[in-house]
């Protein structure tokens, strides 16, 4: 059963957080909701508080996953159209995007994995920060699009993640058209993991979370680690660096733990470390 208590992350807000921050399963699991008080855009100051949390985060080991969800209608319509007006120069512009796609590969590059709990409309950049999340748990009255063809602005950076998460012709439909696509759309293409009832997302979300916190954080972040490094190279060049990786593996205290306790079938006692077993000597 789901532990559903919570508190703050932080014991006082700052007054214009776009943030909230709230802490779940015995502290393990942080749940960051997007919260502009109107469609949630990926203005440079979201961007910023986010990306700071999510580095603070990684840092604390007892952190096993991270749920970003959002309040309101809208997951996030995408980056603060007021500033990427001429008016705001090229320097802004420039600090955007690249801020932004920093905080997208550090997501991906995370120890722990990232869950996005969508229950409305992400939108461009807001589309962008879904596909970059290891998981996607989404309501069924969802949608997702990359319009920027509307603006005469191509959802270039978008369709960067866009493109890793569904087939091209997919991704390419979506980039030429701006329409939108549903839930189950999103679910057949690959950008949308689980599909629930639109009051039962959190709730899903969470139990997501709880699943892989039974795990060892350790494994999980080795595992998640080369599942996206993996996936970059030839066939077999993926096997013979899969195979090193599964070596390192067995080396690892919480590995041999869970072998272990398989065996003598019992519930693994895992310490969440990069602890090495202790090689044994062989006998003659």
């Amino acid at each position: 059963m789901l532990k559903q208590t919570h508190r703050a992350f932080s014991t006082t807000l700052a007054a214009r957080s776009l943030l909230e921050r709230e802490l779940y399963q015995e502290n393990s699991v942080v749940r960051l909701i997007l919260n502009d008080k109107k469609v949630n855009t990926l203005s440079l100051a979201m961007i910023n508080e986010l990306f700071a949390e999510l580095k603070a985060i990684d840092k604390i080991e007892k952190i096993r996953s991270v749920v970003i969800a959002h309040n309101g209608k809208s997951f996030s319509a995408g980056h603060e159209l007021k500033e990427l007006t001429t008016e705001s120069g090229t320097e802004k512009h420039n600090e955007i995007f690249n801020t932004c796609g920093e905080m997208m590969n550090f997501i991906r590059n995370m120890k722990v994995p990232i869950i996005a709990e969508v229950n409305g409309t992400a939108a461009a950049a807001g589309l962008q920060l879904v596909a970059s999340c290891d998981i996607v748990v989404a309501g069924k009255s969802s949608k997702f699009l990359v319009p920027g063809q509307k603006l005469g602005l191509f959802c270039s950076t978008p369709g960067i993640a866009l493109v890793r998460a569904v087939p091209r012709k997919v991704a390419m439909d979506m980039l030429l058209t701006a329409q939108p696509i549903n839930s189950e759309d999103a679910l057949r293409a690959g950008l949308v993991s689980r599909l629930v009832e639109d009051d039962q997302v959190k709730f899903e979300a969470l139990k997501v979370a709880e699943q892989i916190g039974q795990f060892s954080r350790s494994v999980t972040a080795l595992g998640k680690a080369f599942f996206y490094s993996q996936a970059e190279l030839n066939t077999a060049d993926a096997y013979r660096y899969g195979s090193r990786v599964m070596v390192g593996n067995l080396k690892l205290k919480d590995c041999q733990e869970g072998i272990s306790a398989f065996i003598g079938k019992r519930h693994p006692e895992f310490e969440h470390s990069n602890e090495l077993v202790e090689k044994t000597k062989k006998t003659d």
